[in-house]
């Protein structure tokens, strides 16, 4: 991973073409939050029906934190335990922020921050969000490696970042839509992080 990789992936999103990235569990497609061809093209690609919701991936937290004004106190300071992180934070979304990762339910907004160790640090410097899922056919198994995904997705795909072989298990899926209310959270996926490392977090 370069400097040079991160700005050809940051001129693909802003364009809203499709980048086949790395993350900090397994690679990933990303598209712009806010574009329809986009995202439609990426649906396209890993074959997910259209009402399946994504999430959407901040490069820093601090950005994530600025661009989600609306949530509460209590899961502001979760969400600073929790990421960066290989977990996805399902939260409550008052406002319909990015509408396009939501599927069916609005109100609610998946949040991915990675953590960006060597050698994915480069991609701190991402300032712009992405809509993102797995880079595989819907159901089929998380790549660990380029070579792992598909051959019709990386035909498929503007832009392509290796950066060689991932932990390769996914983010683990976080309900904390009542945790400001609450405190209650749920495990929506297994992954990652496991459920005692969640309760130490969350507690």
């Amino acid at each position: 991973m370069t400097p040079a990789d991160v700005e050809a992936f940051d001129r693909c999103v802003a364009s809203g073409g499709v980048a086949l990235f790395p993350a900090d569990t397994v690679y990933g497609l990303a598209t712009a939050p806010e574009s329809p061809g986009g995202v439609e093209r990426l649906y396209e690609l890993k074959g997910r029906p259209p009402d399946r919701p994504a999430a959407v991936m901040f490069f820093d937290l601090a950005d994530a934190l600025d661009a989600l004004p609306d949530l509460g106190e209590r899961t502001r300071d979760a969400l600073t335990r929790l990421l960066p992180g290989p977990v996805t934070a399902v939260l409550e979304n008052p406002a319909g922020r990015y509408p396009l990762a939501c599927g069916p339910r609005p109100d609610r907004l998946g949040l991915r921050v990675p953590a960006l160790e060597s050698p994915l640090a480069p991609l701190r410097e991402m300032r712009r969000p992405v809509l993102q899922s797995s880079a595989n056919p819907s159901g089929g198994a998380d790549a660990r490696r380029i070579e792992d995904v598909d051959g019709s997705i990386r035909a498929g795909v503007d832009v392509l970042l290796d950066a060689g072989e991932l932990p390769g298990v996914a983010s683990t899926v976080v309900d904390l839509s009542a945790f400001e209310r609450s405190g209650d959270w749920t495990v929506l996926r297994e992954g990652a992080v496991g459920a005692a490392a969640l309760d130490a977090a969350l507690r």
